[in-house]
């Protein structure tokens, strides 16, 4: 259930990226690269925010089942 809600939310925000204040994906710290024929894109601060979202929720989620 717990898996359900939080995929909901990440597709609700997903869906309402443009609308946000800030945008996943583009945030200041990502980096990309464009060549002659190639574009490669690290999304380097996205990552660590991503990283730290996870974890303070799994934090809290293991903090409240005991």
């Amino acid at each position: 259930m717990v898996l359900g809600l939080a995929l909901t939310a990440a597709g609700a925000l997903l869906y309402f990226n443009a609308r946000l204040p800030f945008r996943l994906g583009r945030l200041p710290g990502d980096m990309v690269h464009r060549g002659e024929h190639t574009t490669f894109y690290f999304p380097v601060a996205t990552s660590i925010l991503l990283s730290i979202a996870l974890s303070l929720l799994l934090w809290l989620v293991s903090h409240f089942r005991r």
